[in-house]
């Protein structure tokens, strides 16, 4: 097989195929300074950048349904007369929604294509914004609240894999780590949004992401390597050109995909249980493994009760929870040009080391005032833990297990692995913002202590578990791991 020749030979091709004489002989010429190479390449991609763009509005629409909630609670419970209980219903139930629709979303993503699932994740968005919109008791908004968590479950899985499907491996990590950076904005603008704006009409506001995608959808090409296992040959190829670029050989690639998905079709359909077989396995630990560790590091209960942190912390919560939204997307924003360049592996690694640091700290500052200890010095230790915990999950934890999830899981697997991992990860989600408030009742500094030795775990399981990919096409990293 060619991509197995590739992978023995140590060889690769340039991430948008082996260029045709002409142009190879151009490009020869252009690398003695570098420009025209540069310039090229941009050209040939433009259609990968706009088939990302199109993908990660569903990352900005899971952004927006996760931060909802924050800036509304108030409005929403006067204006409908609801209890805490019923709030804290509507705000929780939004993780049962994205818990089925991980569950789904692998199979969709199979069945229909990549455009197919993101096209039905969309519509639960829709449906579900003009349930809140109309919704003049608790049972309509809980129903609305559902549909858009199922969407939220769907676009956590297919976003990332599709950018990774469609992407040259050059500019795979960095555009798949913009799924990250959309999620992170979409909170941020809804939270500062809605501190100003009806809820109602900020409902609204969540339909303009769908439209820009369910649109966007009919100008991109669908994932080449999903229509080559469905076997077709000739959307396969039109694809592969229109993301490849006018005069770009794609005869290499388009080889290397289809000698692996042939490799792949001899094998039985995966179910569940075949996820545990030997050859799947590594995937599975690392895809599962990546997820518990993101989620199980205490993020959700730093995220949904940060105002709160600061609060108790002596610390102005609304400009502490304004540095923390800008922290997180501006770090997310720098790892998009750093993950190419520094890999995978490290930024995992610095993130975790973060993570104990921020964890320690927190504690330290709640331990401090818990026992009455240097009470000046706890804001400020608060509030550097806190900032330091977001800045340190957004420079790797938060993107970086998604993409190696796009990338570490073969083709004939990757719906039920995908849709594993990603449920697990709502598992992670719903774990931590319902224990939390528990935990900081048994001990403030103790649950931060817990979030430390957890991070700490994980920085031994990405040393000796997790794989580098970067600079190593899809076919190279599966064939390499499950070997």
């Amino acid at each position: 097989m060619a991509f197995k020749r590739d992978i023995e030979n140590g060889e690769h091709n340039r991430s948008t195929g082996e260029l045709t004489e002409p142009l190879m002989a151009k490009n020869l010429a252009d690398e003695e300074d570098g420009s025209g190479e540069l310039n090229s390449s941009k050209q040939r991609n433009w259609m990968v950048y706009l088939s990302t763009l199109v993908a990660v509005c569903g990352s900005f629409e899971f952004g927006c349904c996760a931060g909802y909630s924050s800036p509304t609670e108030d409005a929403i419970t006067g204006d409908l007369s609801l209890s805490l209980a019923e709030y804290s219903m509507f705000g929780s139930i939004l993780t049962f929604g994205a818990m089925v629709g991980a569950i789904t979303s692998g199979p969709i993503a199979d069945f229909i294509g990549r455009k197919g699932a993101m096209r039905v994740s969309a519509a639960f968005c829709v449906a579900g914004w003009l349930s809140i919109y109309f919704a003049q008791g608790a049972v309509a908004l809980d129903i609305g609240r559902v549909a858009t968590g199922y969407g939220m479950g769907v676009f956590s899985y297919v976003v990332p894999v599709f950018i990774a499907e469609i992407a040259p491996k050059n500019l795979r990590g960095a555009l798949t780590t913009l799924n990250q950076l959309m999620i992170g904005t979409g909170v941020s603008v809804f939270y500062i949004v809605g501190t100003v704006i009806k809820w109602r009409v900020l409902a609204l506001m969540g339909l303009i992401p769908c439209a820009i995608l369910l649109f966007g959808l009919f100008l991109i090409p669908e994932s080449p390597r999903w229509l080559a296992k469905m076997g077709r040959e000739k959307q396969f190829e039109t694809a592969l050109k229109k993301l490849r670029g006018k005069g770009t050989d794609i005869s290499h690639e388009a080889e290397e995909i289809k000698d692996y998905i042939e490799t792949l079709e001899r094998l039985p359909k995966a179910k569940l249980l075949d996820l545990f077989q030997r050859r799947y396995l590594s995937s599975v630990i690392i895809g599962v493994g990546l997820m518990v560790f993101q989620q199980f590091g205490g993020i959700n209960g730093v995220c949904f009760y940060v105002s709160h942190i600061f609060e108790s912390a002596g610390f102005s919560a609304s400009i502490g929870t304004i540095i923390y939204a800008i922290i997180q997307v501006v770090v997310t924003a720098l790892n998009t040009i750093v993950i190419e360049k520094g890999g995978r592996k490290p930024l995992l690694l610095v993130s975790a080391s973060g993570l104990v640091i921020a964890c320690i700290i927190t504690a330290i500052s709640f331990y401090l005032k818990a026992n009455e200890l240097a009470l000046q010095s706890v804001p400020v230790l608060a509030v550097t833990g806190i900032l330091l915990y977001v800045g340190s999950f957004s420079a790797g934890m938060g993107a970086v297990p998604w993409v190696l999830m796009s990338e570490i899981f073969p083709i004939n697997i990757k719906g039920v692995a995908g849709s594993l991992a990603t449920l697990v990860n709502w598992f992670g989600a719903w774990t931590i913002s319902y224990t939390y408030n528990f935990l900081m009742s048994w001990s403030s500094y103790g649950t931060f202590i817990l979030y430390a030795v957890v991070n700490a775990l994980g920085i031994l399981f990405i040393a000796k578990v997790v794989p580098e990919t970067k600079g190593r096409t899809l076919e190279q990293i599966q064939a390499a791991i499950n070997a």
